[in-house]
């Protein structure tokens, strides 16, 4: 008795896990082929000619004959048949994935540097982790605060672009169970002002994950508000800290990054950009995730992207849970 066959993908490109895959594939592979036939069909004749018609004497007339009606139409008719039908080859499978079904779940997407963050229809909102049922199709709706960001998982052949200020989607229905990586495929910068050259951060960090569940998984999800209260509160912090981006500007060691370190930051004062001093305790921990410009820590520029509405109290409530760990 053999297992069910499990799609690992092929040379070229990984596994089909969306209902829009295979068409897209389809259109790739005559794509390709029709570029390696002719690649051949023109090469070799060309090297041909080119080997048997080489001048061997320098009293070698060329021959006259410059001109053939016959062939300049058939390779210009010809060529302009085939553009065509690979017009529509592709056509099928773009209008299909621009297209979403009228019963799609319909999730918000926002991109900022240099996370993503979902909310769901029913108010949850999961930062860095898209969760969604297998066999339903999922629109996303997605813009971005700061500068252009662009959504793309490879075994869904999806990608979309997020802009600043305009409201862009895609859409997808998932085929197989599993943890998929989203990837931001536009260059959206590394760490401001090049403060830490030795760390990735930035652009290359910002990863977040697509989980395809059976729909019962998903309901509990949605239930759950996506947090799950079984984990210590400080370590559900380190979860956020993660997945919202800020390891990408805030250090745990003591290094300095775009943002001031975590390390030893809980009841330590901090000089503000216009000379004041502030103590920083939970009240300012708040006020800077949620308005980060409203005190801005010298030496540091005034970069922070805005949690408001993204964040609600108890996610707060655990990062600053976390950042008070930090010794």
């Amino acid at each position: 008795m053999t297992g069910p066959k499990i799609d690992i993908g092929s040379f070229w490109l990984p596994k089909q896990s969306s209902t829009i895959a295979p068409s897209i594939d389809f259109a790739w592979d005559v794509v390709l082929w029709t570029c390696i036939i002719f690649f051949f069909l023109l090469m070799v004749p060309t090297f041909y000619f080119v080997v048997k018609y080489k001048r061997k004497k320098e009293t070698e007339v060329t021959s006259a004959i410059d001109h053939s009606t016959k062939i300049e139409v058939v390779w210009t008719v010809l060529p302009l048949v085939i553009l065509i039908a690979l017009f529509f080859v592709g056509l099928a499978p773009w209008v299909n994935a621009s297209v979403a079904p009228a019963n799609a779940i319909e999730v918000q997407v926002t991109a900022q540097k240099w996370n993503w963050s979902f909310r769901y229809p029913n108010g949850t909102t999961s930062p860095g982790k898209l969760v969604v049922p297998k066999g339903k199709p999922v629109r996303l709706v997605m813009s971005a605060t700061d500068v252009l960001h662009s959504f793309w998982v490879p075994e869904f052949r999806v990608k979309q672009d997020a802009i600043p200020g305009v409201y862009t989607s895609l859409w997808f229905e998932a085929t197989q169970l599993g943890t998929y990586t989203v990837q931001c495929t536009e260059y959206c910068g590394g760490p401001e002002g090049d403060v830490a050259p030795d760390k990735p951060g930035g652009h290359s960090d910002m990863l977040a994950t697509v989980e395809v569940v059976d729909e019962q998984k998903y309901k509990d999800f949605l239930e759950s508000g996506g947090e799950d209260k079984s984990i210590p509160i400080a370590e559900r912090g380190k979860k956020l800290f993660q997945q919202w981006g800020c390891n990408a500007c805030h250090s745990l060691d003591g290094s300095k990054l775009a943002g001031p370190t975590f390390k030893g930051l809980f009841g330590r004062e901090e000089e503000l950009a216009d000379g004041s001093k502030v103590k920083v305790d939970e009240n300012y921990l708040k006020e800077s995730i949620l308005v980060p410009t409203a005190k801005v820590v010298k030496g540091y520029p005034p970069i922070m992207p805005v949690f408001q509405g993204q964040l609600k109290d108890p996610q707060i409530e655990a990062i600053i849970a976390f950042v008070k760990e930090q010794k």
